[in-house]
């Protein structure tokens, strides 16, 4: 029997998911592959207590910073933050806990999950604030310091191409943290930009196998926001 993987919009993909306190993976770095319209669900939903994981939280009212704005986040593990001034007046006024990694640190973190393996040890860190409560250990004359894997409840990731299957093709920086994230928790939805039909996708191009993913989205139109528009002048 197929199982239709397909839903017609991001309120009903998340039907009988979202609850209050769950933990959520949300991939992008920066604006840059972000799962916005699944974002916007969760948001209309209410659920809140949230424990958020991603690189960063979007900017003020784009992406997870309209989490932030609606004060359904309880808790960031994220590694880059600094675009985003409600947050920085959350935490400094002590109404959000954040867990900060360093950025290669918070990516194994979430492969690791994946990939079924509890910790691992990082020379990143050790010896520092980062390293202090948790174990660490010398290698071959240097100090390393361990870290523990993480979950999800739920991933919401972003990508370009699927088939009905759920296999996926993320486009150029949208191939962030949007592929490790899809491995690592127990429900995944994708909000994608294009379906096309099985056998549209050259096996070898596929980046994520459908059996990560239980749930489809078909965005009607993409918002693609610019974080930090840097130019120069012309010759």
């Amino acid at each position: 029997m197929a199982i239709n993987k397909i839903y017609p919009d991001a309120q009903t993909a998340l039907a009988g998911v979202l609850k209050d306190g769950m933990t959520i993976m949300s991939g992008g770095f920066g604006l840059c592959g972000i799962p916005a319209v699944l974002t916007d669900a969760i948001r209309d939903s209410g659920v809140k207590n949230l424990t958020i994981i991603s690189n960063n939280c979007g900017i003020d009212d784009v992406g997870l910073g309209k989490l932030l704005t609606t004060r359904q986040v309880r808790k960031m593990i994220s590694s880059y933050v600094g675009e985003n001034a409600t947050f920085a007046r959350q935490f400094l006024a002590g109404e959000l806990e954040i867990e900060f990694n360093p950025q290669g640190t918070l990516a194994e973190r979430i492969r690791a999950g994946g990939a079924g393996i509890p910790a691992f040890f990082t020379a990143t860190g050790a010896g520092t604030q980062i390293a202090e409560g948790k174990p660490q250990q010398e290698f071959d004359g240097r100090l390393y310091v361990q870290e523990r894997s993480l979950w999800a409840d739920l991933a919401i990731i972003h990508a370009w191409r699927a088939d009905p299957e759920g296999n996926l093709i993320y486009r150029k920086t949208a191939r962030n943290f949007n592929p490790i994230m899809a491995t690592a928790a127990s429900m995944v939805v994708a909000e994608v930009e294009e379906i096309v039909p099985p056998g549209g996708i050259d096996p070898d191009h596929i980046i994520t196998a459908g059996i990560f993913v239980n749930r489809i989205v078909k965005l009607d139109t993409v918002e693609k926001h610019i974080e930090q528009r840097t130019v120069r002048k012309r010759a």
